[in-house]
């Protein structure tokens, strides 16, 4: 008899909403932290999504690897922290409330009580930002918060279909209060150790969004130019000539540089040149980063034309002559160096201008002086930018807080190094990209912006008795004040009214870098400081899954403030997923407009099928994608189909899974499925989630097609010993691979597990060998043959144009002798499925079906 639960025609379609809201409803994915310890405790760090936009395929990709891993563990019986953080603040939320509200954040504009934006519910990215509505930062930020709230319910609902077992109990913010608190705590204690400090320093700045940008935030990309050859002035009336990208940069020359070793220039080192034009007097330097091979061999060195500039300015304590403003326009002023008529005169002309329109100018006041000395010469050459900037950095000196990170203490450098040797990386050269990273740094932390919408930075200063900021006495916030917001609230010791006034303080304006919040994941999920009993028990935590593209940042940042705060690795292991890639192997980002998001293909498909998709792809290999021709999800969409098709046929069949099993054949079965969760334990213990459901599957086709087409017969039977061991053993087998196939097809699982189960299958066992070995014990090579010798049956009817329902008279099955042995033992079932009424076996060279005879009313 059918059980009432098994549907007559299982589907995929709603199993997302039914299974869904359900394991909400039954806790089934809850943390129960009042029983677990710290033993049996399995926590991962998850990456919280920017919430700005919309999530893509990539996150789908990525998150459904850790997904795998969460199901793996809460089936071995671990307590799984699997929390959910939404990543609040920073620039694309910020940018994105721009485009959709159309305004634009003006510190000096007073709140509006119930301010009304000029657009709503579209992108608006039509208006330029000449156009947008100028609001105060308040009313700015209550957007910020108002938006990210949408998009985040949005996201859960994503991640909802998805399937992900997270604890939606667990949730954080990286802008709420509670990540405020930790992530200002965090801030003081590293301001108490001398971690970090502020410093008037040359920085790498974003003019779009004024903003400083730190070193980890940076990517080069590939910008046409023109090389320009020009004349510097020797004392003897002879000249050297430099070749520049940067002509503009002229008038903030302070030295030309060569290498020690080029005998062209040795003997003009500690001599002097005038520069051409401005016609101010620098020295000729040596420094061993100076190229002999580049241009002429000689460059000039600006404050600041780029990083290596900023390398020399510092080891040749040279002088500080910027003329880039934070807007990227050239400055006013000139330089105090620039004294003659002729030069202020020629500055003039590029003051107030961008750095490209000052290039155009500057290359024709050197024309008109002769020292431009051939046509400029095109070139292709990588300019740095700020990963989400649209045009190249520039440096300014600007007063920034740091964060101390090893680039300066080789003492902190090598601890950094110890962390990531202690991580298990998975795969493990993922890990060289750590290390090039920390052996890299060329500087400190940088974790100011000059934004609105990010975690305040707890410090004040007094102002002096002429009202000036006194940088040098900073006021830093206690922790009873904690959280607190510079900007509106008064420094301890005094009152609002001192705000701005000399004598009294002014707040800092600056926001925390985003990652100097997201670097806190641990601590912030963990509860730190506010939880300490929970902290404990998850801290440091089992699992970092991530991206390959953010090692640099989000990973190394992570390990930096655990290794200041704790003196351990944040976590003992690092799954780091590949790129999606297009059909042309081409990285999907938004920028370059190849993206899919994921919730059509979720509502097509079925979110079973694009979790297979995922998880076939293995730990830090790229998956192409192509959204016309999604083969891959396809395949897991017939995958999940079939599972629930083989669950229905199978629990038809009359009997238990807990008879003997009797039959060679159901043995062997058995014993080649102990082997398949021997192989994916292993796989999934070794993080390789791709290669165990590589075997499951392979196993699950081959039970499907040879085993149960094989033993059917038998199975609907009259009540027998042999007709129980095959129901047995069938039913066992599914048992079994449903809970092999969980993590990946959640949804489908869970159906076909509720039609013969009460408890949830993500709550069930993992399978072990133990649980099939008594049963599976006669080997698994009589499951091969007797899959061989199906398929041998098969061909041999097509081959004699003969259905294979065609009743066979007789028919012989060769092979070496201990095959024929094997097969005698599966003679019964061989017979039924071939409908072979006389059956023999002979030996042979080969396995191969002879002298296949049909009925005599079918020839």
């Amino acid at each position: 008899m059918t059980d009432a639960r098994i549907p007559d025609k299982p589907a995929l379609e709603g199993l997302e909403a039914k299974w869904g809201g359900l394991w909400e409803t039954q806790g089934t994915y809850r943390f129960d932290r009042d029983s677990a310890t710290r033993e049996c405790i399995y926590s991962i760090d998850t990456p919280p999504p920017t919430a700005s936009g919309s999530l893509h395929i990539g996150h789908v990709f990525s998150y459904t690897h850790t997904d795998v891993m969460a199901r793996f563990q809460r089936m071995r019986g671990k307590h799984v922290f699997y929390p959910m953080g939404w990543d609040d603040n920073g620039l694309p939320t910020e940018r994105r409330v721009q485009n959709y509200y159309g305004v634009r954040c003006d510190p000096t504009r007073p709140y509006e009580p119930g301010f009304t934006p000029p657009f709503e519910g579209g992108e608006g990215k039509s208006i330029k930002a000449a156009d947008q509505v100028p609001i105060s930062r308040r009313n700015f930020i209550e957007l910020c918060e108002r938006l990210t709230v949408e998009d985040e319910q949005q996201f859960e609902a994503l991640w909802r279909s998805l399937g992900l077992s997270v604890d939606w109990s667990q949730t954080y913010r990286t802008i709420g209060d509670e990540a405020l608190f930790t992530s200002q705590l965090a801030f003081i204690r590293n301001v108490e150790r001398g971690e970090a400090y502020q410093a008037l320093a040359p920085t790498l700045w974003d003019v779009t969004f004024r903003t400083a940008v730190a070193q980890a935030e940076l990517e080069d990309r590939e910008q046409p130019g023109h090389y320009h050859r020009v004349s510097f002035h020797r004392p003897d009336g002879g000249v050297i000539e430099i070749e520049t990208s940067r002509p503009e940069l002229i008038a903030a020359c302070v030295a030309l540089v060569a290498h020690p070793d080029d005998e062209r220039y040795q003997p003009l080192f500690g001599s002097t040149v005038t520069t051409p034009v401005f016609g101010v007097e620098v020295p000729v330097v040596a420094h061993h980063l100076a190229q002999k091979d580049k241009g002429t061999g000689i460059a000039m060195i600006c404050t600041f034309g780029d990083v290596t500039d900023v390398v020399w300015w510092r080891e040749l304590q040279l002088p500080n002559r910027a003329i880039i403003g934070f807007d990227g326009r050239i400055i006013a002023d000139a330089p105090d160096a620039i004294t003659s008529e002729a030069g202020l005169a020629a500055y003039a002309q590029l003051a107030g201008k961008t750095a490209f329109s000052a290039k155009q100018a500057m290359v024709e006041l050197l024309r008109e002086s002769g020292d431009l000395l051939a046509d400029p010469k095109p070139i292709t050459h990588p300019v740095k930018f700020f990963e989400k900037g649209d045009r190249p950095l520039e440096i300014v000196s600007t007063r920034q807080w740091y964060i101390t990170n090893g680039a300066r203490d080789e003492q902190l450098k090598q601890r950094l190094l110890e962390v990531g040797r202690e991580i298990d990386w998975h795969p493990d050269f993922m890990r060289v990209r750590y290390e090039n990273w920390v052996g890299g740094l060329s500087g400190d932390w940088l974790v100011s912006r000059q934004r609105f919408f990010g975690v305040p930075i707890p410090v004040w200063y007094p102002l002096d008795a002429d009202g000036n900021p006194v940088y040098d006495a900073p006021i830093i916030a206690t922790r009873e004040l904690l959280p607190v917001d510079p900007s509106s609230a008064p420094a301890p010791g005094y009152d609002e009214s001192q705000r701005g006034e000399p004598g009294g303080f002014v707040g800092e304006h600056d926001v925390m870098d985003t990652w100097a919040t997201s670097s806190l994941t641990p601590q912030l999920a963990a509860g730190w400081e506010r939880d300490p009993e929970l902290f404990d028990l998850v801290f440091p935590f089992s699992l970092r899954p991530q991206g390959q593209d953010i090692i640099r940042t989000w990973l190394f940042s992570t390990a930096l403030r655990a290794q200041l705060e704790h003196g351990v690795s944040p976590w003992s292991n690092a799954a780091i997923s590949g790129f999606i890639v297009d059909p042309d192997r081409k990285k999907m980002s938004k920028s370059k407009g190849n993206v899919v998001t994921p919730a059509g293909l979720l509502e097509q498909h079925g979110s079973d099928a694009v979790r297979y998709w995922a998880a076939s792809s293995r730990l830090g290999t790229d998956a192409a994608f192509d959204p016309q021709n999604p083969t891959q999800v396809k395949i897991g969409r017939r995958l999940a189909i079939k599972v629930l098709n083989a669950a229905k046929f199978i629990l038809g069949f009359e009997g238990t899974a807990d008879a003997p099993v009797s039959e060679p054949i159901d043995r062997s079965m058995l014993a080649a499925l102990a082997r398949v969760v021997e192989q994916a334990t292993r796989a999934l213990e070794s993080y390789d989630h791709a290669r165990a459901l590589e075997v499951a599957e392979t196993f699950f086709w081959t039970f499907c097609d040879d085993y149960l087409e094989l033993v059917k017969e038998r199975a609907y039977g009259e009540a027998s010993p042999a007709q129980a061991s095959a129901v047995a053993a069938l039913k066992t087998a599914l048992s079994v691979l449903l809970r092999l196939f969980a993590p990946v097809i959640p949804f489908a699982a869970e159906e076909a597990w509720s039609w013969s189960n009460e408890a949830s299958v993500h709550t069930a066992s993992w399978p072990t060998v133990d649980e099939l070995a008594a049963r599976g014990d006669a080997g698994d090579e009589l499951l091969e043959l007797a899959g061989l010798a199906l398929t041998g049956i098969r061909g041999a009817k097509t081959n004699a144009k003969a259905s294979q329902k065609t009743p066979v008279a007789r028919a012989a099955i060769a092979g070496p002798a201990d095959a024929i042995r094997l097969l005698e033992t599966a003679a019964a079932d061989l017979s039924a499925v071939g409908r072979i009424a006389d059956l023999s076996f002979v030996e042979g060279d080969t396995l191969e079906v002879r002298d296949i005879e049909l009925e005599a009313s079918q020839q």
